[in-house]
């Protein structure tokens, strides 16, 4: 797939599966990050996620082609920009390849890669009206 990897409108799940879909793939994965209700023992009511949106759509670029060339796989990947509320899914992978393996190892390696190289910024808003910009390479899988 080739971009936007960014969008301020709902990600479509079955728009990223229409994409990929070939009859040589007998393995498709996908991870979902979504908006959840808590963090750092916190209630989480929203968030917000800023972009600096030409690179990261670069970089996410970048992410798809490398980690297709790596595993021999397809790649799906969107996330969301804005406003966004409990439940909502924030950012969307989608893997494709001929055997299970290489889609999971593939859908986690693009997931990770995310975190560590696109520059999206969340901004948690919380149920005491106080908000935390969250820091995407510190530990955890949040």
């Amino acid at each position: 797939m080739v971009g936007p990897y960014t969008t301020t409108s709902p990600i479509s799940h079955e728009a990223l599966l229409v994409a990929l879909a070939s009859p040589g793939h007998g393995a498709v994965v996908s991870f979902v990050g979504v908006v959840r209700d808590h963090h750092d023992g916190r209630a989480v009511v929203g968030l917000s996620y800023s972009a600096y949106r030409d690179m990261a759509e670069r970089e996410c670029g970048n992410i798809v082609q490398e980690t297709e060339a790596r595993f021999g796989v397809r790649i799906a990947l969107q996330h969301r920009i804005g406003d966004l509320a409990v439940g909502d899914a924030a950012v969307l992978v989608v893997a494709a390849a001929p055997h299970r393996d290489a889609a999971f190892d593939a859908c986690r390696a693009v997931i990770d890669a995310v975190k560590r190289r696109v520059p999206i910024w969340k901004h948690e808003h919380h149920a005491d009206g106080s908000s935390t910009w969250v820091d995407p390479t510190a530990g955890g899988s949040g």
